[in-house]
């Protein structure tokens, strides 16, 4: 069941702070696999917001690549499919095929 996501109200009159988080990665799908696992590994935690996750280079972080489309469904949360996904809105966990690609090969390579 999905969680409601955090409110101003909930934070009083102080902004939410944000963590960048540097990788060694160089491809999207990479970072996107890697989203993905922290996601399903820390999604638990109500005071995270992975619908808002962005990507981006290292040296033009004010160019930003949203991860997941995170639209409102109506009475069920939020989409969690990949952002620009075909198809329909769904809350389901779906990862596309070359997320799981990059998940395999960042196995591969530790």
């Amino acid at each position: 069941m999905a969680r409601p996501r955090p409110t101003t109200g909930d934070r009083g009159d102080r902004p939410a702070l944000i963590i960048h988080l540097p990788t060694a990665l160089t491809s999207l799908d990479e970072v996107t696999a890697l989203a993905v696992a922290l996601r399903d590994s820390l999604g638990h935690l109500a005071v995270l917001d992975f619908g808002e996750i962005t990507v981006s280079e290292e040296d033009a972080q004010f160019l930003r690549t949203r991860v997941w489309c995170d639209a409102v469904l109506g009475g069920a949360g939020r989409c969690r499919r990949r952002d620009a996904h075909d198809g329909p809105c769904g809350p389901t966990r779906t990862t596309d095929l070359a997320a799981r690609r990059a998940r395999r090969t960042l196995r591969r390579d530790r």
